[in-house]
């Protein structure tokens, strides 16, 4: 199964894998060999020093391994390159280290010891599949895939300006070595992109040649007297110069369009937040708690990699936006319990499939029930790291970026295409702003312009039930999962649902809704049901809220361009916590020519042009 843990001897202070029998680095210096082969042998000083201002530059490794590499180049970036320029890093790893002996590697290096540390925070057991990490305030970002070499850099959307190629000795990974990731580093690079490695191997060398690459022998670090450098010698796509005109708008201020500003914003943009209502956060992302969950599926499928990519990138984002305890964000565990047969079967599979522990493990009924602080009568899948959210807080965190400009009660009535190709922001009144870029995440109401009229957006109604906590109650120590969901009490109140309902004709809150929730409530945690006196509550005096859901026909959210300058971020459903970030990467991934945080084959699935295609 790709991305199983690395096993580690340790030999005289340094890592060495049991697997492939040899080092992760040079006995000589471990930094050292980063900076000649790698660092050097790409010239990248001299190549940052001549950078424009914001100018994006992105390396490719093949090897991430304890993270040495990445942190040199990161080192060297903060000196070397303008201050808003951006640097971004792929990397793959089939055997990834664990966090701990990933710390215990980068600690023998003093000189990079803060950056080791800020990778150390966000770095945990990781799922097979891609992630992406920001640090240095945005100015550095990781995207680490998790798995075979090959496989992953063929999905890799996106294109680097130099490769360090990093494997174990060919000899004893003749994989990372094949003609097949050879092929796919060529093919993910832009013309004239650089390489370098610390072997010299003839069939090193004859790949690379066979890839398109010019090579050339150099001299190697300590005992290694060779190492291989080039650049490659084939047409390729020139990366494309940045735009002189940083603007956007983004129409939408829920957790969508925040998260779309700030996505941009980190990277150098201008950005307008634009809201209808008196202030941000007023529709569904203003429910006073939201449970972050990955709703794990059974088989392969895109919707199943945008649930686990998505959710292990929004527990990063909301550790590093909203710190623990202040009532906006708690990491208390999620439990999701198999009540039935049928969810039984799912998260059985789910869990065969080779997640790690600390991602999400199985537990019975009497571990759920210690979880959980009282009695449930199922075990289940519990996530350490999932928890609640008060969105309301999440959206201000993301929109209060300096880089944004937030103005409420706006409701923009048309988006024109001006003679120059930038958008006209038309409201009451006339021509609000001129942009060339807009990002519509309006829910529904992205589809009431006129270039997105044809998008399927349909409405799904979903109802909270508030029940006040009880001295009981407060027992509850982790977010419980079946139909329904029920968080720990935040202000002295459970949030339980939500309902899911299509048909409906106003967001009033009604009675049988609040009904549907205590039933589910009653056969998801009899025992909290009663700590609550859910029976004696009276449903029409009950309180509670109602918002809007936006889905589509094959339940992926649209996230993409749908006209030149014009793109989308809406559909998230029930996943409101877990696809708006990645989406909004996915897009101004796509705005700033860098490689994206997903898989091509997940691109092509939440395109907004996948339905036309399909007309």
């Amino acid at each position: 199964m790709s991305g199983d843990v690395e096993q580690l001897d340790w030999r005289d202070g340094q890592p060495f894998s049991r697997r492939f029998g040899d080092v992760y680095f040079s006995r000589a210096s471990g930094p050292g060999e980063a900076r000649h082969v790698f660092l050097d042998g790409n010239r990248l000083a001299e190549r940052w020093a001549r950078l424009a201002r914001r100018a994006r530059f992105a390396i490719g490794e093949t090897g991430f391994g304890t993270g040495l590499n990445f942190c040199a180049a990161w080192d060297l970036w903060t000196r070397a390159a303008p201050v808003d320029a951006i640097l971004h890093y792929v990397s793959v790893e089939r055997f990834p280290l664990a966090p701990a002996e990933l710390a215990r590697a980068l600690a023998a290096w003093p000189d990079l010891a803060a950056l080791a540390a800020e990778l150390a925070a966000q770095y945990v057991e990781l799922a097979p599949g891609w992630h992406r990490f920001h640090f240095a305030g945005g100015r550095v970002m990781l995207t680490l895939g998790i798995g075979d070499a090959a496989e992953r850099l063929a999905e890799l959307a996106g294109r680097c300006d130099a490769w360090f190629l990093d494997g174990f000795a060919p000899a004893k990974n003749p994989e990372m070595w094949s003609d097949a990731v050879l092929r796919a580093v060529a093919a993910h690079s832009f013309a004239g992109a650089t390489f370098a490695t610390y072997t010299a191997a003839g069939t090193v060398r004859r790949g690379l040649e066979g890839a398109g690459f010019s090579v050339e022998k150099r001299a190697g670090f300590g005992r290694k007297r060779e190492m291989l450098a080039g650049a490659l010698a084939v047409p390729a796509a020139e990366r494309p110069t940045a735009a002189a005109a940083r603007r956007a708008v983004v129409v939408g201020g829920g957790l969508a369009g925040a998260a779309s500003a700030w996505s941009l914003a980190r990277r150098g943009w201008q950005v307008m937040l634009l809201e209808r209502h008196a202030s941000l956060a007023e529709e569904a992302s203003g429910n006073p708690q939201a449970v972050l969950y990955a709703r794990l599926a059974s088989r392969p499928s895109s919707l199943g990699d945008l649930v686990l990519t998505g959710y292990q990138y929004s527990v990063r984002l909301l550790n590093m936006l909203l710190p623990q305890g202040d009532d906006a964000w708690r990491a208390c565990g999620v439990l999701q319990l198999a009540l039935d047969p049928k969810t039984a079967a799912r998260l059985h599979a789910a869990i065969a499939a080779g997640l790690p522990p600390a991602l999400a493990r199985s537990v019975d009924r009497a571990e759920a029930s210690a979880i959980a602080g009282m009695s449930l009568p199922a075990g289940g899948l519990h996530f350490a790291g999932a928890g609640w959210v008060h969105p309301p807080a999440l959206v201000r965190a993301l929109a209060t970026h300096p880089g944004v400009e937030v103005r409420t009660g706006v409701d923009v009535r048309a988006l024109e295409r001006a003679p120059d190709g930038e958008w006209r922001i038309v409201v009451d009144g006339g021509v609000l702003a001129r942009t060339p870029v807009v990002v519509l995440a309006a829910s529904v109401d992205c589809a009431r312009f006129a270039p997105t009229r044809g998008l399927p957006l349909h409405a799904v109604r979903g109802q909270l039930s508030l029940l006040p906590a009880t001295e009981a109650s407060l027992a509850l120590a982790a977010v419980v999962c079946g139909e329904a969901s029920i968080a720990p009490a935040r202000d002295g109140v459970h949030t339980l649902g939500a309902t899911f309902v299509h048909e409906f004709d106003d967001l009033a809150v009604h009675a049988s809704e609040h009904r549907r929730n205590l039933a589910d409530l009653a056969a998801m945690a009899p025992v909290l049901a009663q700590a609550l006196g859910a029976e004696r509550r009276d449903p029409e005096t009950l309180a509670g809220r109602a918002a809007v859901r936006c889905t589509t026909p094959d339940h992926l959210p649209i996230a993409g361009t749908v006209v030149d300058g014009l793109h989308a971020s809406t559909a998230h459903g029930s996943r409101g916590l877990i696809s708006p970030p990645l989406c909004a990467e996915v897009i101004a991934a796509r705005l700033d020519d860098e490689p994206a945080p997903v898989a091509a084959h997940l691109l092509a699935a939440l395109d907004p042009g996948r339905f036309r295609r399909s007309v």
